[in-house]
């Protein structure tokens, strides 16, 4: 598993924590922090992990915005929670990090819904990272 395989679930991790425990993202980034400096065995995949999150909470607005006017099956608040945190990662990736082609970070969110989520939601994630991909003004 690359290093920022293991970056892309951590920022998954992170952005699922928040919601489930209703905590601002903010709160959960210091603790994963924390924790990080504690696990430098790990270290290799918290900058970038750090750099997702950091992305997002800046572009939240826009990121979700973009998600909710894409899916027009499912209201973003509705998605399961993992499959929106995954969402925004990819969504902040396509948008923000020209360094990622679009084909990684879609496959990526693919294999993390696989890994993490239901089998449906892999057909899902694609769905809406494709049309966000063929609109998306990349810097």
């Amino acid at each position: 598993m690359s290093a920022r395989h293991k970056a892309r679930k951590r920022a998954v991790d992170i952005l699922f924590s928040a919601d489930i425990n209703d905590q601002p993202l903010e709160d959960a980034l210091v603790s994963a922090e924390t924790r990080s400096n504690n696990e430098p065995e790990r270290s290799s995949s918290w900058d970038y992990a750090k750099t997702i999150v950091e992305g997002v909470l800046a572009h939240r607005e826009a990121v979700d915005q973009l998600l909710r006017d894409t899916s027009q099956s499912w209201p973003l608040e509705r998605m399961p929670t993992v499959d929106r945190a995954v969402l925004r990662v990819a969504t902040w990736e396509l948008l923000h990090n020209p360094d990622i082609p679009a084909a990684v970070a879609i496959a990526e969110a693919v294999d993390l819904v696989n890994e993490l989520s239901t089998e449906a939601s892999s057909g899902f994630v694609h769905g809406i990272l494709a049309a966000i991909s063929k609109t998306a003004e990349r810097p």
